[in-house]
């Protein structure tokens, strides 16, 4: 089974670009700008991505971060990502990144996107991997320093799908960044939101009702509010879900108690996605295989958890039919080559 996912065509649409920083790579680039990091070796880099809460896991995701300098930096994070995701079958990508984090250590704007736009165009002619980039607003940062963010980010625009919200839930409700998710789609950008991961389902309304939201990132709080799940339901909103986050951060305690399936089983559009995958033990491979085993799925389950991913993501209609008939395509052909206990369609 963990062949037949490795293999199985999907998307992913909840990658934060900077959570991709395996300690391989971190050291090589602090090696590469003589810098020190806070880690005697690989193996106690490793060792010390270990958190108690979302907090505990921003401290050092921002602090890893500071190695990443210049274009060629961004270049390489990226491209080390698209390599992974080339291995899982993963056809098209639609990955976060967040300016702030490194404007705010005085790394212009153009540095960062211009070293990952050019790796998203070579992993589009070299890996056959299409892509989309998401710029994310930092929402314990004020909604000021959001709006100056998009206005860097305007002459870019091109190069950009949609504006996120992610980083500290509690405390920063997403009615907050009103004002700069106006501005954002009055310039054609779509808008997602992370919301209803450690923030209460209200947070995932604010996202709907305010920011007008095409996507909610996260979710998983959704069951606590039977009305929202019907809404959800009824609009098909997708949910971009990261298990392995999840259980890594304490939102839920095993992923045996995770709503994946519940919200799978309830008609909600539901996606498997890996988060920020150097830190939480997985990619998107993984965190399929993990819920597999966890929750029992069928191979039917698997199979619309991909469609999800290519039915929700921006691309246009025409690619999501050209990607589900390959994906359909590759059911029909398992299918019949696995053994009958697998064969649950």
């Amino acid at each position: 089974m963990n062949d037949w996912i490795r293999e199985l065509p999907k998307a992913e649409l909840h990658i934060h670009i900077e959570g991709s920083l395996e300690p391989e790579l971190m050291f090589a680039l602090a090696d590469r700008h003589q810098m020190t990091l806070p880690y005697n070796s690989i193996e106690a880099a490793h060792q010390a991505y270990q958190f108690q809460d979302l907090q505990s896991f921003l401290d050092l995701y921002y602090a890893g971060a500071n190695v990443l300098c210049t274009e060629q930096d961004f270049y390489d994070l990226t491209w080390a990502y698209l390599q992974r995701a080339d291995k899982q079958t993963i056809r098209h990508t639609e990955i976060f990144f967040d300016p702030q984090t490194h404007t705010q250590r005085g790394i212009a704007f153009e540095v960062a996107i211009a070293g990952i736009h050019q790796a998203l165009v070579d992993g589009q002619s070299q890996l056959g991997i299409s892509s989309g980039l998401i710029l994310c607003f930092l929402r314990h940062l004020s909604a000021e320093d959001a709006m100056k963010t998009l206005e860097d980010a305007l002459p870019y625009q091109d190069w950009i799908v949609g504006v996120g919200l992610d980083s500290s839930e509690r405390g920063h409700p997403p009615s907050k960044f009103t004002a700069v998710f106006d501005r954002a789609r009055a310039h054609g950008l779509l808008t997602v939101a992370h919301a209803g991961e450690e923030g209460p389902p209200e947070y995932i309304w604010e996202a709907i009702d305010s920011l007008k939201v095409s996507r909610i990132d996260h979710g998983v709080r959704s069951p606590e509010d039977p009305k929202l799940m019907a809404w959800l339901k009824e609009q098909q909103i997708p949910l971009t879900v990261c298990p392995l986050s999840n259980i890594e951060l304490g939102v839920f305690e095993t992923l045996e108690q995770h709503p994946i399936k519940q919200l799978l089983d309830a008609g909600l559009r539901v996606t498997v996605n890996s988060d920020d995958p150097a830190y939480f033990g997985g990619y998107v491979q993984e965190n399929f295989m993990a819920i597999y085993e966890a929750l029992n799925l069928s191979q039917q389950d698997l199979y619309q958890l991909a469609k999800n991913s290519f039915l929700s993501s921006f691309v246009s209609e025409s690619a999501k039919e050209i990607a589900i008939a390959e994906l359909d395509a590759y059911m029909h052909q398992t299918l019949q080559e696995l053994p009958p206990l697998y064969n649950t369609l």
